[in-house]
């Protein structure tokens, strides 16, 4: 009864630590992707994806004007990867309100820029209306807005330090947030048509073009073949190039996944063989008296190891259901919190790729095989004799 008893708490403990493993892998997996999804869009949709400027060395705030001609813009928007091109253009500007100044960056856009990205992160008013008195409207991040204690409707006087120095009044259309601090410190979104009136631009002149394409998994080939197309004084440069501090970080999440998969492969397989090495040394008599009847080592030996896939299958359903559970329960909820200027966002998110899941699984149960084949060699090695005289 006791060995039979110790037998169930190995067999508990075995699908236990599979369970763990397998939840412990997908979920870290699924919060990897979580998090890279959220971050890459929240840069993506600020900044796009490749932008396109002059080449040159200025380490200004404010970009050499350009225009790409009508021929140009058409060779662009022919590639099959690009969904938009849109026109920008930056200015450095003091907000003056209260005797409080805040140093800020003016991003300039015009109506064909796609405001979908701002609506997501609006917390109050609405994105900017290009319309007669577009040209005053801003957008500025909840930072600055606690900070200069301003709120949606209030007025404040900018001031563009040129020569000589111009100042513009502006009402605030919106408040917006996105949890990065070098975004929300820094970047207020208006008119660029205010810009070009500042620096004196022509119409189609701006200080550079930004460009969305349909997968991020294409970026650096599309990079590369967009700045084959460009004139030899522009240059197209992606957001990975831009900010590189960022996407490092995100490469060496990367490692803590692969750290985490070692460590509960490893705790399962370790927990696995244990368990098959007391299951053949409780059977031994059993074994020995099938050898006796002459019963073939591998006949025995197969036994044994689809015991073993019944306790694999057994604790990869239960860690599947556990992790699948919190997954939905995260996505619905948000419950688990994060400090947003940290991690660029609020809550844990989660992103579960399916082939991932199965192909974790997969791999879980063929290193879990090949490894139990090496205890499972002891049966050849049981003396039918000894066995059976063994009391």
């Amino acid at each position: 009864m006791g060995h039979r008893t110790f037998s169930k708490l190995i067999v508990r403990v075995t699908i236990g630590a599979l369970a763990l493993a397998i939840s412990a892998i997908i979920l870290s997996v699924a919060i990897l992707n979580g998090f890279k999804r959220e971050i890459i869009e929240k840069q993506r949709g600020f900044f796009g994806d490749i932008v396109v400027t002059k080449n040159d060395l200025s380490a200004s705030y404010e970009n050499t004007p350009i225009q790409l001609s009508p021929e140009n813009l058409k060779q662009l928007e022919a590639l099959p990867q690009v969904v938009d091109i849109i026109p920008f253009a930056t200015k450095a500007g003091i907000m003056n309100v209260d005797g409080q100044v805040e140093g800020v960056l003016l991003k300039g856009v015009d109506r064909s820029y796609n405001q979908q990205y701002l609506q997501k992160n609006i917390v109050k008013g609405d994105t900017l209306d290009f319309s007669s008195a577009g040209n005053t409207q801003l957008l500025i991040s909840e930072y600055l807005a606690n900070r200069l204690q301003l709120d949606v409707g209030d007025k404040f006087i900018m001031y563009f330090i040129q020569d000589p120095i111009r100042r513009r009044p502006f009402t605030i259309q919106g408040i917006y947030t996105t949890h990065s601090e070098e975004l929300d410190k820094t970047y207020v979104i208006g008119s660029l048509d205010l810009i070009r009136r500042l620096n004196d631009l022509q119409e189609n002149e701006v200080g550079a073009y930004q460009i969305r394409i349909t997968s991020f998994d294409l970026l650096e080939s599309t990079t590369q073949e967009i700045d084959k197309m460009l004139p030899i004084e522009l240059d197209a440069t992606n957001i990975v190039q831009q900010m590189p501090d960022i996407f490092n970080w995100l490469n060496m999440l990367d490692m803590n996944d692969n750290i985490i998969f070692v460590l509960m492969v490893v705790v399962a397989v370790i927990n696995m063989v244990s368990s098959l090495l007391i299951s053949i040394l409780e059977r031994s008599s059993m074994i020995g008296i099938l050898k006796a009847l002459g019963y073939p080592n591998g006949g025995i030996r197969r036994v044994f190891l689809y015991g073993s896939m019944y306790l694999i299958g057994v604790g990869l359903l239960i860690g599947n259901l556990i992790a699948m559970s919190l997954y939905v329960f995260q996505t619905q909820t948000h419950f688990f919190k994060l400090d947003p200027y940290t991690y660029y966002i609020h809550y844990v998110p989660m992103d579960i790729v399916w082939y991932e899941v199965v192909g974790l699984n997969v791999a879980i149960v063929i290193i879990g095989l090949l490894t139990l084949f090496i205890p499972a060699m002891l049966i050849s090695r049981i003396s039918p004799i000894k066995t059976i005289q063994f009391k």
